[in-house]
């Protein structure tokens, strides 16, 4: 009689791995997951470094020379409202994208929040979402929770910035909620490939096949009966729809064209001198590929993805960075560019009200420009730009002050933030419930107030 000790150290018989766990151990999610998610999915571009609030959606432009944008402003498709110069095309979908004029990141420190802070109870938001619902699709086999580095679109890039944190850490929500990160060369990209032929792979269908006629002793027979499918899906996913959802090659060419946002910042047109240079040259080359990849993944049952191309957005005009208006030449070009390929394209693919885009940085810039053109750091106020999900779109939600450097009306917080990303993806009463639920879910964050104009 053949017993079985552990569970994964049956299912490796399989021999088919993804991310460093067996596939069917990531296939098997728990059952009652259904009934805590939405379907629905959440990307979240973080802009490392800390965007400026007035250039990008607040411009400011009846304040003084020396505080109001220094790319001026473009007049969008909502009466009345303006965003910052680099943001011709946002603007002309201004209604459909909501604006947040009053988020307080809270302080003026380089660190990753809101995707990892205190508020986050130290893990990757994403890991709240793949310890509540399972570390994978329960449907395909597909990650919960992936991190999206330049790296997973080109090769070529620089490696992950983590001076200022880890986008891997969990927290309280454990090891296995990790995101999955599929970039560079090592482990994780050939964990995502089927290492033997579809001959071996047939013989390992008829290994599993035999040893089912194993008699099994009683305590283990309910477990046996649940591997099944389990197996099954096991295979259909390696041979038939998880690895694709990574290979950008697998998009038509037109489409990957109106993501691509390398032609709009060559490296010859970047200034060497500052010692960014090559994030600079990275996150051209990588970002609107990068949103390809995201909405590739959310459209394939993926539930929350982190973006970022590294450290760019921290425009002092120093030795490392440039000031704001060259810096705005950099950032501002792409990121138009990005997001807007990425809400034309969800929008046309029927996926507006699935995928969540959330767009912030760990902190704002100084409301005044300093001597050499830079704005620094600053925690009272901050951009924070939505879209999709099913939320309401086409709004300003709060105002700032004069000089853009506080809330004017009622601010809203990462707990708010956090708040309208799990009742996004979560039915929130459903998570007080769940039994062994951290409770830092079950009784913290479930108490927290979303952002309420984005509701009802």
């Amino acid at each position: 009689m053949l017993t079985i000790r552990n569970r994964r150290a049956f299912l490796k018989i399989g021999g088919l791995t993804l991310g460093g766990l067996t596939l069917p151990g990531l296939i098997a999610a728990r059952e009652d997951s259904r009934q805590l998610v939405t379907g629905k999915s959440v990307i979240l571009l973080f802009l490392h470094g800390g965007p400026s609030q007035i250039e990008t959606f607040d411009p400011k432009m009846s304040a003084p020379v020396g505080v109001r944008s220094t790319t001026g402003q473009v007049a969008t498709k909502l009466s009345g409202v303006s965003f910052g110069g680099s943001f011709p095309k946002l603007a002309a979908l201004a209604d459909k994208l909501t604006i947040v004029r009053s988020y307080v990141p809270g302080d003026a420190n380089h660190d990753i929040k809101p995707i990892v802070c205190k508020d986050s109870f130290g893990g990757n938001l994403g890991a709240v979402y793949a310890r509540m619902a399972g570390v994978n699709n329960p449907t395909n086999g597909m990650p919960s929770n992936v991190v999206l580095f330049p790296q997973a679109v080109d090769p070529s890039t620089g490696p992950s910035q983590t001076a200022f944190g880890r986008f891997g850490d969990t927290g309280p929500f454990g090891p296995a909620s990790a995101p999955f990160d599929p970039s560079g060369p090592g482990q994780s990209q050939k964990d995502m490939r089927l290492a033997i032929s579809l001959d071996r792979l047939d013989d390992r269908r008829q290994l599993l096949a035999k040893l089912d006629q194993v008699k099994w002793s009683l305590s283990e027979k309910k477990m046996i009966e649940s591997l099944d499918q389990t197996r099954q899906q096991a295979f259909d996913t390696i041979l038939g729809g998880v690895t694709d959802a990574f290979d950008l090659t697998k998009e038509g060419d037109r489409v990957v064209g109106r993501y691509d946002t390398a032609p709009l910042v060559r490296p010859e047109n970047i200034d060497k001198k500052w010692k960014n240079y090559n994030y600079y040259v990275d996150n051209a080359k990588s970002l609107g590929k990068l949103l390809l990849l995201a909405r590739r993944l959310c459209e394939r049952g993926c539930g929350f993805v982190t973006v970022t191309t590294n450290f760019v957005w921290d425009m002092h005009s120093d030795v490392n960075n440039a000031g704001v208006a060259e810096g705005m030449r950099y950032m501002g070009g792409p990121l138009d560019h990005a997001l807007s390929a990425f809400i034309e394209d969800v929008e046309a693919r029927g996926l507006s009200d699935k995928i969540l885009l959330v767009v912030c940085g760990e902190m704002g810039r100084t409301p005044k420009v300093n001597n050499g053109g830079g704005r620094d750091h600053w925690g009272n106020l901050g951009p924070l730009l939505l879209a999709g999900g099913g939320l309401n779109m086409g709004m300003v939600i709060g105002q700032s002050t004069r000089d853009a450097s506080e809330p004017a009306t009622e601010p809203v917080r990462i707990k708010n933030l956090i708040a309208t990303v799990l009742s996004t993806l979560f039915h929130v009463p459903e998570l007080r419930f769940v039994p062994g639920a951290p409770r830092e879910v079950a009784t913290t964050m479930t108490g927290w107030d979303p952002i309420p104009e984005l509701h009802g």
